[in-house]
């Protein structure tokens, strides 16, 4: 393998529209970063992150090491919870405001980066709120330039143009996809993921896998969306289990990392499609389901939906972890089969019924997924048409094992 030959200490340059620093040690970019802002007039910036990760992973020393080498002052908001919703966007942008803030930086996992993202939009956009974002009454061409500080190996919004939040009263939980929310700078180093809790190291690598097999099989695919697709599954299959066996294995998680990277780079070429949208409407349901877990729990029958249209595809994208697929139509049940083994296999044994959901919910959430906003988007780009029927049939096929 390849990966033997690469040194992990070596921070290089991943440029995409981000420039990301990616590599052991890249947190230490910190110093080019607070010059940067120096430089450019930035020296106001809002942190924005929840009350565990910036801390416990040492970014925070880091960061404010450098910010006063440099003169950056900052105010800190450290109340992002999993599953951000509105109200949290609209609290931090109001304290962005009165501190007149030139910049922001998020520090976390997917909830932290993705607020940031939009309290960027809304501190260049007197009036709007949160929902409003969310609920697309207005389109943004401009924000506040975002540095995203990576502490998880899933989500891959340090290097995408996409965020998520929650609009809790009305059961939402809408993506938003803009060009101006690209963060300018990312920091993805793999030491500040050695902290992460074995469920969230394994829930969070499953966001990642399920961004690859959407964004393969979208209407929007593409060689490489493909490419890279096929590179996650071979990397998580290989490192998942040494990082949840040894979570101080570094070289894991840099390869954990890196195939997080890519995938969100995949999504942002190919898009998303089911296991998305119908995901969202699960955790807008309950918030405190960790965003992954849904994903795992809705794959492989999205998969067993959409594998006689793309058969060809996930036979080779998935044979790291369903081995000696030929490419037929028939084989949907053995896939959707394999990786729900697979899944069991990496330690997540739960399904839609064992946290709550029953036949009784699948209505509703089938009107979710068709009726909040931005995800008939996603639905529009799966490669079978998202008829009612089949959204219905994903979630009951999901509520048991197969």
């Amino acid at each position: 393998m390849f990966e033997k030959k690469v040194n992990i200490y070596n921070v290089f340059e991943l440029r995409c529209k981000t420039t990301c620093y990616f590599g052991v040690g890249a947190i230490e970019k910190m110093k080019d970063i607070s010059e940067y802002l120096k430089n450019n007039n930035m020296k106001k910036v809002i942190v924005i992150t929840d009350p565990v990760a910036y801390k416990v992973t040492g970014a925070w020393d880091v960061v404010t090491k450098y910010f006063k080498e440099y003169g950056i002052k900052y105010v800190l908001y450290d109340k992002v919870t999993p599953n951000p919703t509105v109200e949290q966007i609209d609290e931090a942008t109001k304290l962005g405001k009165e501190f007149g803030a030139k910049a922001v930086l998020g520090i976390g996992g997917g909830s932290p980066i993705d607020t940031a993202k939009s309290v960027a939009v809304l501190l260049e956009y007197d009036g709007k709120t949160g929902s409003e974002l969310y609920e697309g009454k207005f389109v943004p061409t401009k924000a506040k330039p975002i540095i995203a500080i990576n502490t998880t190996h899933g989500t891959g919004t340090e290097v995408d143009r996409f965020a998520v939040a929650s609009i809790l009263e009305k059961e939402y939980k809408p993506a938003i996809a803009y060009d101006c929310i690209y963060p300018l700078f990312a920091i993805d180093d793999p030491k500040l993921m050695l902290t992460l809790p074995y469920k969230q190291t394994l829930y969070t690598s499953i966001d990642a896998l399920n961004h690859i097999t959407e964004a393969a099989t979208t209407l929007s695919r593409n060689p490489y969306s493909i490419l890279l697709a096929k590179e996650t599954v071979r990397l998580i299959a290989t490192y998942l289990p040494q990082a949840l066996s040894n979570p101080n294995d570094l070289n894991a998680r840099y390869w954990l990392l890196y195939a997080s990277a890519i995938a969100g780079i995949s999504f942002d070429n190919g898009l998303l499609h089911f296991t998305h949208a119908l995901e969202h409407p699960l955790s807008a349901v309950k918030p405190d389901l960790a965003h992954g877990l849904g994903l795992a729990m809705l794959l492989p029958a999205v998969v067993k939906e959409i594998y006689p249209s793309v058969a060809d595809i996930l036979a080779e994208v998935y044979e790291p972890i369903v081995p000696g697929l030929k490419g037929n139509p028939g084989e949907a049940e053995a896939i959707a089969k394999g990786i729900e083994n697979w899944l069991f296999n990496m330690g997540v044994t739960e399904k839609l019924s064992d946290i709550g959901f029953n036949e009784g919910h699948v209505d509703k959430l089938t009107e979710l997924a068709m009726t909040t906003p931005s995800l008939g988007l996603l639905l529009s780009q799966a490669p079978i048409k998202a008829e009612r029927e089949v959204i219905k049939r994903i979630y009951e096929t999901s509520l048991r094992r197969m």
